[in-house]
């Protein structure tokens, strides 16, 4: 038999030349006429896992690359480098528990301690433990030293990312990524990694044609553009994810989904494609999946106030008030800045409000909405809003008169504060207001159509009435509140065959708008003939 070293030599020149498969019979062979040699097993796993990471071979060959890293296992047991390989071969076949618990059986054997840390870190961030994967690159850089600026670009990217608005680990990040590339001429990795990432400068002309083909229409020759690209740099995220943006544009939502995650799983801090998937989940109406990936991305931006928010709306769409409240809170104490914190403790406190009828809540998130914001009308409307619902006039009447004093010629205001009013039993003031609201805004449907209601159940002067709800139509066909009080007009003439008709017309429209309890107007029209 040809010695151990002629083997091993033969071997390395098959796989050089690019041969993978032929090197692999020729070990298998080898193997055969003398089963013991262990390093032929490892051997034979690294040309296995080689076959297995090439892109270009529609081969699954991960099993039995960890087969004969175990068999030379079961013999050379203290030996830290085979535990290594197959932590390594496991994190390809994505059991990443499994795997981490190998890179640590290879550390207590003294083997390959910096890039077992490294590929622990690696696990870890996939699993979404950012924190956890930051402290396993620091004990990695302990035990490097030159061969160290994949490890430093890994801390850099981390601290940017867990930190961000953290000014002092800020420029404790810019340290570490210019240490990457102090350190990068001794890093072979890093190099080939960077020799890698090089080729993009080579996809950019096919990139360009690809976004004139998308906006010439032609979709099938951007996707082979894509395609093209990501066979040239098959490891690079940013292009998955540019190819789930144009499935998501197209309406190809299910492939967008499959891109992104194959970008996640490339770089697990890639923005892009988080904020690509929750979209496309959002527009599949999948909330529960894009709370999860924005539940994962907060874990890696845990201060980040918009994506509190965005998770907020997430949760209210998919009704869950509580939990959408949770959030909300969480975006308002990050308090990015002034004007969008008020516009999220508005949206607060009309949740608070209108769907968990908590009116003390409602009107603390809206005052300090207005501390924030002290000219913003609509935080003033809300406001009284919320006090008059509390039954809290005096204060609803302040805010209004406060708000008038910003803008006294502000329909909405006047609007409200003719129902304040009304509910007050001034109709004098309340008639005042509303014909105030008309006159500075002659389309305001509701002002008609509340002035109406006043003439008809408290004035009784039923043709001023009708000449108000017959204006709030004008303005709002859709109106059917309207046309359910122009019924009670006619109804209260004697007219009931024009009665009818407008109650219909209420129950018509009324079918698309939910204005109004359905059986309140069917009783009406019942009560015409009877």
């Amino acid at each position: 038999m040809e010695n151990i070293k002629k083997i091993e030599k033969k071997i390395n020149m098959l796989s050089k030349k690019g041969d993978i498969e032929k090197a692999i019979e020729y070990c298998q062979n080898m193997l055969l006429k003398e089963p013991s040699q262990t390093n032929l097993h490892i051997r034979l796993g690294d040309l296995y896992l080689d076959w297995h990471l090439d892109i270009y071979q529609a081969k699954q060959y991960i099993d039995e690359a960890i087969t004969e890293y175990q068999k030379a296992a079961e013999v050379l047991i203290d030996n830290g480098e085979i535990y290594y390989k197959i932590g390594l071969a496991l994190y390809h076949k994505k059991e990443l528990d499994k795997a981490i618990n190998y890179f640590n059986i290879a550390i207590e054997k003294k083997a390959n301690i910096a890039q077992c840390h490294y590929m622990i870190s690696n696990c870890l961030k996939k699993k979404d433990r950012f924190q956890d994967a930051l402290e396993e690159i620091n004990l990695a850089l302990k035990h490097a030293f030159l061969n160290s600026s994949r490890l430093h670009y890994a801390k850099f990217r981390l601290i940017n990312a867990l930190y961000f608005k953290n000014s002092k680990m800020k420029f404790i990040s810019i340290i570490e990524l210019i240490l990457s590339y102090l350190t990068l001429p001794f890093d072979k990795e890093a190099k080939k990694n960077l020799k890698d990432k090089l080729k993009w400068f080579q996809v950019i002309p096919t990139l360009c044609r690809a976004d004139g083909y998308i906006a010439m229409g032609d979709i099938e020759r951007a996707f082979e553009c894509y395609s093209n690209a990501i066979d040239k740099m098959p490891g690079f995220s940013a292009l998955y994810s540019m190819l789930g943006d144009t499935y998501k544009k197209t309406g190809k939502l299910e492939e967008a989904i499959i891109e992104y995650k194959m970008a996640l799983w490339i770089d697990s801090l890639n923005y892009s494609a988080y904020c690509g998937l929750v979209q496309t989940y959002e527009e599949m109406g999948d909330y529960d999946n894009a709370i999860i990936y924005y539940e994962k991305y907060i874990k890696i931006h845990p201060n980040n106030a918009v994506l509190r928010s965005n998770l907020a709306n997430l949760y209210f769409m998919k009704g869950c008030p509580e939990q959408a409240i949770s959030h909300y809170q969480a975006a308002i104490a990050l308090n990015p800045k002034p004007d969008w914190t008020s516009i999220v403790a508005q949206t607060l406190g009309y949740i608070e409000q209108n769907v968990l009828k908590n009116t003390d809540c409602a009107i603390a998130n809206y005052q300090l909405a207005n501390s924030l914001t002290p000219k913003e009308i609509d935080v003033y409307i809300s406001l009284g809003s919320a006090f008059y619902d509390n039954e809290d006039y005096k204060n609803a009447l302040i805010v209004y008169r406060r708000a008038l004093e910003l803008e006294p010629n502000n329909s909405r205001i006047h609007c409200n504060l003719g129902y304040l009013y009304w509910g007050l039993g001034e109709l004098d003031e309340a008639i005042k207001e509303y014909k105030l609201s008309i006159k500075y805004d002659g389309e305001y449907d509701i002002a008609h159509n509340n002035l109406g209601v006043i003439y008809l159940d408290d004035l009784v002067q039923i043709q001023n009435a009708i000449d108000c709800f017959n204006m709030a139509i004008e303005c709002n066909p859709n109106y059917a509140l309207a046309y359910y009080n122009l019924g009670r007009c006619y109804s209260l003439k004697g007219e009931n065959i024009e009665a009818a008709k407008y109650f219909q017309q209420a129950m018509d429209v009324n079918n698309i708008t939910n204005e109004i309890d359905p059986n309140d107007i069917q009783e009406k029209l019942n009560n015409l003939f009877n």
